[in-house]
């Protein structure tokens, strides 16, 4: 007998994309509960010539809270959580329909690999990777080990290959950077996971704006002192990249100097770089573009350790008529794009 499975989602304003995803989960579900957080298009309606258990939640900025919301009107042995944007094409429909059958009831996440993440360039640097989208709805816990036995706490995952398509309309990134925004202002600490999160989505999508509002809290970060290493990292390439901003070398060279001493991330060697560029010392910039793509490696953005670095090489070697050099770069450049694309 094959698991029962609960399709658990949150949406507003879906209207353009939510009939394709739930086209493709369909006949994979043995119920659909949706959550709306304030739809003023058609979502509801879309959605209702689908199942009748749609709910509203009031939205409170806390995607947690809403997907919880979701959770607790489940009553199949799984719960499958999707968003509006993505859906599963029928090669991939296919292998769900075989994990539903063969699932063993010890099973309690599966994961399966979200694809087309780069094509929106919000926070992701790599095109494919695996997620949790499939929950045992009430765990069990057991007893493991023949002797000094305990209590497995650790959930059993099982990794699948079937690959969904994220497919949005656009990307995010403005939203969520808004949501870290008004937690801060109110004065939340972070968890060391969304601290990362919150540096990583600006690097890879904030506006200059989103960078220099959120200095202050990262500059507060750097100065915590229960602040671990990756974190202090993190922080660090934010205040670096703000400070470049406003021209406040003073404070760059504070916090540069703080992650050169340790193991430097190609973030902050790429700024050091710009800074030498916007002062014409061309032959230190070409110092630290090269550390960034060579020496070291990213924190946050991967493109800080070739593609940025890359592009900033080959100007720096034509600024200086080495045309040779500035031909290399090119290529390198060039063939780094084409393997992203493959």
């Amino acid at each position: 007998m094959s698991m029962t499975i609960s399709l658990c989602m949150i949406v507003k304003d879906e209207e353009k994309v939510l009939g394709r995803c739930l086209d493709s989960l369909s006949d994979l579900v043995d119920e659909m509960i949706i959550v709306d957080t304030g739809s003023k298009d058609a979502t509801k309606r879309i959605a209702a010539g689908y199942t009748d258990k749609i709910y509203d939640f009031k939205w409170v900025d806390d995607f947690s809270k809403a997907r919880n919301f979701a959770f607790e009107k489940a009553g199949c042995d799984y719960i499958y959580s999707a968003d509006a944007d993505e859906y599963i094409d029928e090669k991939n429909r296919e292998k769900f329909k075989k994990l539903k059958e063969a699932l063993l009831p010890e099973v309690e996440i599966v994961q399966m690999y979200y694809a087309n993440q780069l094509e929106q360039g919000s926070l992701y640097n790599f095109d494919r990777e695996l997620r949790a989208k499939l929950f045992k709805r009430v765990r069990s816990f057991t007893w493991v080990d023949p002797v000094h036995e305990h209590i497995r706490e650790l959930p059993l995952v099982y990794d699948s290959d079937i690959e969904i398509k994220h497919m949005p309309l656009g990307n995010h990134t403005k939203r969520d950077l808004d949501i870290f925004a008004k937690s801060v202002k109110k004065g939340i600490k972070l968890s060391k996971r969304l601290n990362h999160m919150y540096a990583k989505e600006l690097m890879i999508g904030g506006r200059d704006e989103d960078i220099l509002r959120a200095e202050e809290y990262f500059t507060w970060l750097c100065e915590d002192e229960e602040t671990d290493g990756e974190s202090l990292k993190d922080a660090v390439c934010l205040v670096v990249r703000g400070a470049l901003l406003r021209n406040d070398s003073e404070k760059m060279y504070h916090y540069a100097l703080k992650e050169v001493a340790m193991e430097p991330a190609s973030e902050v060697c790429y700024f050091l770089g710009k800074y030498y560029y916007q002062k014409k010392n061309i032959k230190e910039a070409i110092i630290w573009f090269y550390n960034a793509a060579f020496e070291t490696e990213s924190a946050l953005d991967i493109r800080y350790n070739g593609e940025y670095p890359f592009d900033m090489l080959k100007e720096c070697y034509k600024k200086l008529g080495n045309e040779e050099l500035a031909l290399d770069y090119e290529k390198r450049l060039k063939a780094l794009k084409d393997d992203q694309k493959l």
